[in-house]
Order: C-alpha cells, then structure tokens, then sequence
C-alpha cells in the first residue's frame, strides 16, 4: 500500500484526470442536448448561466440569455464533479453503479445550486418531459465521465480493508 505522502499525490492526480474526464463528458452531454432540441425543438436552458451569476453575487433576470455564462456553469460543474469521479476510479468506485451514483451527485448538485440561489424550482414541480430531459442528459455526461475515469485511472488505492463491521 502505497505510504500516505504518494497516496495523496495519487489522489490529486486522480483528481486531474477525472476533471478531464468530466470536461470532456460535458461535451458529449452537449451534442446529446443539441441532437435532442434539434429534434424536440425544445429551447436552450439558461438556469446554468443565471445560477452561475447569482452565485458570484449578480441578480439575473428570467429573461437573461447569458450564452458564455451557461457554458462555463457546464464546464465548471463538469470538471469539478468529474475530479470527484476520478477520485472514485482510483479508489475503487468504478463501473455502472459509480456512474449511476455519479448522474445523481451531478443532478442532486445542480438542483442545490440552481435552488440555492433562487434561480430554479425544485424539480417535482417541472413538466414530466423537463425532468426526463434533465435526467436523460445529466445520466449521459456520468456515463461518458465514468467510462473515460475507468479507463484513464487504474485502482491503484482501493482497499481491502473495511469489508466487514468489524
């Protein structure tokens, strides 16, 4: 087992690659939103890009279309939940059900924001079609996230200890 000095270079490392991994997991999200609003017509969210503002202390408006702002909500939420996701792959936590797990810590991420800042409504209140929407494309960027952290990041960390309660 690798000594606590190399195990933690290692899980910032793994953190690195995972980023990655994420960013390039919201790209695959994204094509999947364009593909699918190309054949739904259903127009962009800008949610993202007025959660992002309100966190850094603006007061967007409904009405607010910030382009640039949306994608870096995207990209920024991306990576730093796909460092997490990497962190998984190394220590273990990899396959489908991490994945799974991921889409949730992704949507359950989103939606404290998004509520957080008053920018959202919870999404019990949304239309069907938008909560599917949202699950459907937040499960792709975890798939893609997952399935490129799994093949980058070995688990070299995981550990045997712990298995029983006792």
């Amino acid at each position: 087992m690798p000594g606590s000095r190399s195990r933690a270079a290692e899980l910032v490392r793994a953190a690195g690659t995972g980023a990655g991994a994420g960013l390039l997991g919201v790209v695959v999200m994204t094509a999947g939103e364009k593909l699918e609003q190309a054949i739904t017509h259903r127009p962009s969210s800008y949610v993202p890009a007025r959660t992002l503002l309100s966190l850094l202390g603006g007061s967007p408006g409904d009405a607010d279309r910030p382009a640039g702002w949306d994608l870096a909500m995207h990209y920024g939420t991306g990576a730093a939940l796909g460092a997490l996701r990497g962190v998984w792959s190394v220590t273990g936590l990899r396959g489908p059900r991490a994945s799974l797990a991921h889409a949730v810590v992704r949507l359950c991420t989103d939606q404290t924001l998004e509520n957080a800042t008053g920018v959202g409504a919870p999404p019990h209140t949304w239309p069907r079609r938008e909560q599917v929407v949202d699950v459907l494309h937040k499960t792709v960027y975890a798939l893609a996230t997952g399935l490129l952290a799994d093949r980058l990041l070995p688990p070299t960390l995981q550990s045997a200890r712990g298995r029983t309660s006792h």
